[in-house]
């Protein structure tokens, strides 16, 4: 598998020595790094454009605004924040700003290269931990800044927008139900344009908040 090119955004060398070696070992490899938004712009302009930028806003600048600076710099790369704390509005502005993602520092090296390797298949990825946060209303102002009204989905809609809470790609869930990526795409669109979400993070935080997570089985609740 061909290596990974990745500029890493980072106040704390000690975080960025350490993530470039782990790295190493998972196929990615960190070919730029900076501590401030100043020096990212200038070292991913510099040479061949990274595939993936890494930034954690700590100490740095405005998430949102990070993430739009680095997206106009360079547009063909997957930016994906990697902050220690869910911040549910951080987390909200940045990918309404372009974010492919959000992830937390705390998971496994693992966990995070198969994410950044969902994120270079055009998925968009975030914590395992919001759902939960969601679910126990501890996200405060992260629902207000999405659509609320419970519009009517269809059965097949609600299927897919279940498997859309557990992260999975259009090729998972089609071979879940049966049916064609193409026919997933279908839907989804019609899904997303029936909540008023923009992107796929935004219907599974819609459906979270809206009850189609509740119990692991049985059918989603239908409008």
């Amino acid at each position: 598998m061909p290596s990974v090119s990745v500029a890493l955004i980072d106040a704390n060398n000690l975080f960025r020595q350490g993530l470039k070696a782990l790295f190493a070992e998972q196929g990615f490899h960190i070919t730029k790094e900076a501590s401030s938004l100043t020096a990212a712009l200038q070292v991913v302009l510099e040479g061949e454009a990274p595939q993936v930028v890494l930034i954690d806003p700590v100490g740095i600048g405005d998430c949102a605004d990070l993430v739009r600076s680095l997206k106009a710099a360079c547009p063909d790369a997957r930016v994906v924040p990697l902050t220690g704390k869910l911040d549910a509005g951080m987390m909200t502005k940045a990918i309404e700003a372009g974010a492919d993602g959000f992830l937390m520092k705390d998971m496994s090296m693992e966990a995070l290269a198969q994410s950044l390797r969902l994120a270079m298949m055009g998925e968009t990825v975030f914590p395992s931990p919001l759902a939960a946060l969601l679910i126990s209303g501890k996200m405060n102002g992260a629902a207000a800044d999405l659509p609320v009204l419970h519009k009517g989905v269809s059965q097949r809609e609600a299927q897919i927008l279940r498997c859309l809470l557990h992260g999975n790609s259009n090729k998972v869930i089609a071979n879940h139900l049966g049916i064609t990526e193409a026919t997933v795409k279908v839907h989804l669109k019609s899904l997303l344009r029936k909540i008023d979400a923009s992107n796929r993070t935004q219907a599974a935080i819609w459906g979270l908040n809206n009850g189609f997570a509740e119990g692991a089985g049985g059918t989603p609740p239908m409008a």
